[in-house]
């Protein structure tokens, strides 16, 4: 350990009995130490001395039973964190840590993707198998993703293309896209056909296609307890925050922030968690925001771990390809959803919700209320169960089996949306329609009215659609589909 690193231990800090009440119990079981981590500041700007000073204090919590590590104000600069069980890693105001931009600094492991096990490397914040973990404050975990990413020319100004090109990297023929390194412009073929030759046999094969292997900011998988709270969690190589196989979470008053060019950057996904509350948080992200997963296709249904009993609140959501989304990924399920109280500015798509042949699962109980939405470039409400395919015709001989997506009892109500490119895409499939959908209460303002498609025991009431020339809402291949005090639908 650095001589310049000290290690405080003060009294016993009961930070536990601010989250949730099973971790208020294991407070009066163990009564944990608060550890304060101080770095000079010659050392934060040392990659290896300011990782191996945090992580150390880390360890140290734990092995004392647990409690928090504090990072005071400063800009550190790190190689991946792992977490630990009874340890509140707390980034005090002004702490920002930064992330390496270099791939090799990244150990390689074995990843469970959703749709299997799969190689890639350690998240700058990684845990597996722990409890009563959290990680609070008012400070900033930045990922670096922009060493990581493509950038496609029409998502930057000539200025910052430019700057980029001139700061090194690569472009393809046409000069359309831009790459951090050859190993990505030269895309996944090498190291897609490395993984059909040699399985799941040695992690080390793939080392050499590091760069390809962009990793989620934070990673928590199989943990009990978990709690974040305040943090800006900014510019991940992949998904922000991926909590998977979860239980017990509480996310409040967080920032999560990728730049709207950042391709595959999800704001924050709950994949196969398990009572959840998120509240009071605003995300920013070059993909979904708020995303509720559960694995893919056959390894997905297989695995039958659903994300059920998640209520989301008083959250603020910006940029993203859909502001609240469900799948596509659902196949274990998604059940006992909540939100409530949300706003949405500049998000591509509002209400999202989409999966496709072949993934299965059922979606249900899914109740929204009270959301505001304005300048939404593609449809308000979407529902899309030809996500990914071309295949789009009625396919009148394609049967319902388990590899059929379900998506049934929604209650969508007290929505508002003053500007979109559509309003409304509800469109089933005919195999298994979208069954059991209630919409009350809505007023979708919007550049084309949309369509309701393949849906059974559908019931609308007060839903106002308003498009210009007095366009309407085009309803077709529906049964049991009632509508009361509702303008701007062809019911023919």
């Amino acid at each position: 350990m650095s001589p310049s690193l000290r290690i405080i231990v003060g009294i016993a800090a009961l930070w536990f009995c601010q989250q949730s009440g099973v971790a208020k119990a294991n407070v009066a079981a163990a009564a944990p130490a608060a550890t304060v981590v101080a770095i000079s500041p010659d050392d934060r700007t040392n990659q290896a001395i300011a990782t191996s000073a945090i992580q150390q204090a880390i360890d140290h919590c734990a092995s004392g039973g647990g409690g928090r590590v504090s990072v005071p104000q400063g800009e550190y600069q790190l190689t991946p964190l792992t977490l630990k069980s009874n340890v509140d890693l707390h980034l005090e105001k002004g702490a920002t840590l930064h992330f390496s931009r270099k791939p090799d600094d990244y150990p390689m492991m074995w990843i469970d993707d959703g749709s299997g096990k799969e190689p890639g490397v350690q998240s700058p914040i990684y845990g597996d198998g722990l409890s009563n973990v959290s990680i609070t404050g008012e400070g900033t975990i930045d990922g670096n993703g922009d060493a990581w990413r493509m950038v496609k020319r029409g998502k930057r100004t000539d200025e910052q293309w430019d700057a980029l090109v001139k700061g090194g990297g690569f472009t393809n023929a046409k000069g359309t896209e831009w790459y951090p390194n050859a190993i990505v412009r030269d895309g996944r073929e090498p190291l897609d056909k490395a993984i059909e030759a040699n399985g799941t046999s040695d992690i080390g094969v793939y080392s050499q296609y590091r760069p390809l292997l962009r990793p989620n900011l934070v990673r928590l998988a199989n943990c009990a307890n978990v709690t974040l709270e305040g943090v800006t969690f900014s510019n991940s190589a992949s998904w922000n925050v991926h909590l998977q196989m979860c239980d017990t979470i509480t996310i409040k008053n967080i920032t999560i922030f990728n730049d709207l060019s950042a391709q595959n950057g999800d704001g924050i996904d709950l994949d196969s968690c398990r009572d959840a509350t998120m509240t009071g948080s605003t995300v920013n992200a070059g993909d979904d925001a708020i995303c509720l997963k559960s694995g893919k296709d056959a390894y997905g249904r297989s695995r039958n771990r659903p994300t059920e009993n998640v209520t989301i609140t008083d959250c603020t959501i910006g940029t993203g390809h859909g502001g609240i989304v469900i799948g596509s990924e659902m196949s274990g399920g998604v059940r006992n959803v909540t939100v409530r109280d949300c706003t949405m500015n500049g998000t591509d798509n509002g209400l999202r919700f989409k999966s496709t042949r072949g993934r299965g699962g059922v979606v249900e109980n899914i109740n929204i209320s009270n959301i505001k939405m304005t300048r939404i470039g593609g449809v308000a409400i979407l529902f899309d169960l030809f996500y990914g395919s071309k295949a789009t015709a009625d396919q009148s001989g394609v049967m319902a089996s388990e590899s059929t997506p379900q998506f049934r009892n929604f209650h969508i109500r007290n929505i508002t949306c003053e500007s979109a490119g559509q309003a409304l895409q509800l469109r089933g499939l005919p195999e298994l329609p979208l069954q059991n959908m209630e919409l009350t209460d809505i007023t979708l303002t919007a550049e084309k009215p949309g369509l309701i498609s393949q849906a059974r025991g559908m019931k609308l009431t007060n839903v106002q659609v308003k498009s210009p020339g007095g366009r309407s809402v085009k309803v077709d291949s529906t049964a049991d589909v009632t509508f009361d005090r509702c303008s701007g639908f062809d019911k023919q």
